[in-house]
């Protein structure tokens, strides 16, 4: 691995928070309107920008993320003056990724040769089944047909085109989920999101689950769909390079490794995060939840930031450790000593990689393949 592609990077994150309608199973900061002014969603998030460039500038950045709600909803003109301020405000990297959400449906496939003609360079499609039965019981409103034509469509527009599974659906079997990984596979896609089905609290999908009223698969069958996943998409040339996402060589998503690598990104728009590096000191930032208070407050102080916080050495530290041993390269010793001010202490990991849950390899420490599905008792182990 070259020193530029393990390099943490620097992005923009564009929150859309709209969406069509509201999947059950979704705890994302969205929601569903009748009507949105798009011209005042541009300036504000224009304005937005400009508060942060003020507060973190220089550049250039790596990747811009549209992400959401359904950002395939946004006018072009929107993404087009979004894209222009942050040449403007940061300037760009040659090879600079611009990723837009978009969901499969014909009205906004439309917008794919215009989102293309204002710089979208990369499109991820939230797919997420491959049986129209499980589509509308996860309240989805495309078909598998629509799915797949939409696809087409992206990769004749786009030059690097991702779409998202999701398995251990209710009622699914391992040899469900392998037929239809299988299928997903021959599509021929570089890069791939595959999520296990969560019951996220104050979801639809949490609320018939604790009434009985929704059952997912059991513990051993959802391992049983994890390790399917790991070894058919190794097999096929697409590893997984972080626990949920599987690429061909060259094609993992920059910036969400930024996020896995602690690298600086800004964050614009409703509930969106950010890291910032200011002189000495990393700030994160987190910005109104409700698409109207965050309009409010842009219109009157120019962004809408709800909480500001300097991070210490230490939560760098645990932070970059969370995020980065999700990545198949694993946590770099040099950089978590960066960020931290202290050395990784080796010898608290030393029980977990004699259990062979975790291996060191010069400056890396990673999970390897058994360690992998019991992450979080490591992370909670590593940093008691």
């Amino acid at each position: 691995m070259s020193n530029r592609d393990a390099a943490p990077g620097f992005g923009l994150y564009v929150h859309w928070p709209f969406c069509a309608t509201k999947c059950p199973y979704c705890d994302f900061n969205s929601h569903v309107r009748e009507s949105v002014d798009h011209g005042a969603w541009a300036r504000a998030l224009v304005s937005e920008m400009e508060h942060m460039a003020a507060l973190r500038p220089g550049g250039p950045l790596t990747s811009i993320f549209f992400g959401g709600g359904t950002p395939s909803l946004m006018d072009p003109c929107t993404v087009e003056a979004v894209l222009s301020a942050a040449e403007q405000l940061w300037g760009y990297t040659d090879d600079i990724e611009i990723t837009l959400e978009a969901n499969p449906t014909s009205v906004e496939a439309e917008k794919f040769k215009t989102f293309r003609a204002a710089g979208v360079n990369r499109l991820s499609i939230g797919v997420q089944a491959l049986d129209d039965n499980d589509l509308k019981a996860l309240g989805r409103l495309h078909s598998v047909a629509e799915a797949l034509a939409t696809y087409d469509l992206a990769r004749a527009v786009f030059p690097r085109v991702s779409f998202d599974l999701i398995y251990a659906r209710v009622g699914q079997t391992p040899d469900a989920w392998e037929g239809e990984l299988k299928e997903a596979l021959t599509l021929g896609a570089d890069h791939l999101s595959l999520y296990q089905l969560t019951l996220e609290p104050g979801t639809p999908f949490h609320a018939l689950a604790a009434k009985g009223a929704l059952t997912l698969p059991d513990e051993d069958e959802s391992a049983g769909m994890y390790d399917i996943t790991q070894s058919l998409c190794a097999e096929a040339g697409l590893p997984a390079y972080e626990i949920s996402n599987h690429a061909r060589p060259g094609a993992a998503c920059r910036h969400n490794l930024t996020y896995w690598r602690l690298g600086d990104y800004v964050g614009v728009g409703p509930g969106a995060h950010g890291r910032l590096t200011v002189g000495p000191a990393r700030l994160a930032t987190e910005t109104l939840l409700s698409p109207e208070s965050w309009l409010a407050a842009v219109g009157e102080h120019g962004h809408g930031i709800c909480q500001q916080t300097e991070l210490s050495p230490v939560s760098c530290g645990e932070e970059y450790l969370m995020m980065a041993l999700r990545l198949g390269e694993g946590l770099s010793l040099a950089r978590f000593e960066a960020l931290s001010g202290a050395p990784f202490d080796l010898p608290r990991a030393h029980v977990l990689i004699e259990e062979k849950l975790l291996e060191h390899d010069g400056d890396r420490l990673r999970a390897n393949p058994r360690g992998r599905p019991v992450l979080n008792r490591l992370i909670a182990e590593l940093i008691a």
